[in-house]
């Protein structure tokens, strides 16, 4: 298993909070692999954004790595969301997105919400919140 970690959405909104707890965790992450997020990430921390919180966003996300998403990532996403959906599972695109890129890239998906990733290939840890 690759020690390179993809962050979900709630990890960065606890550790841009001020959760001490999610900063220690990162930390020790960063002690394990590289730590990276994909635009999905981006786009959902900015669209909740508090305007005092934009500068040191900005500056964590310019250091960050990024994962990119193209046709094979897209395409994964989308066959996970319809096959899911037969099965009465409905998962949100962007979650679907989320799983692929850890997938495509071999990264472990760090997140709360463990139950939005059933894909049996993903490699998930679940930060305590």
């Amino acid at each position: 298993m690759n020690n390179d970690f993809l962050l979900d959405t709630t990890i960065l909104i606890d550790l841009f909070r001020g959760g001490k707890e999610a900063n220690s965790f990162l930390d020790k992450l960063s002690q394990e692999g590289s730590l990276y997020i994909c635009p999905i990430v981006g786009a959902e921390i900015f669209s909740g954004i508090r305007p005092e919180e934009l500068p040191k966003v900005e500056e964590f996300f310019e250091a960050m790595n990024w994962c990119s998403i193209n046709y094979k990532t897209a395409r994964r996403a989308g066959l996970y969301r319809r096959d899911y959906q037969k099965k009465g599972v409905t998962l949100s695109i962007s979650d679907t997105l989320m799983a692929a890129v850890a997938v495509d890239h071999s990264l472990t998906l760090v997140t709360n919400n463990v139950r939005h990733f059933p894909m049996e290939e993903l490699q998930l840890i679940e930060h305590p919140s």
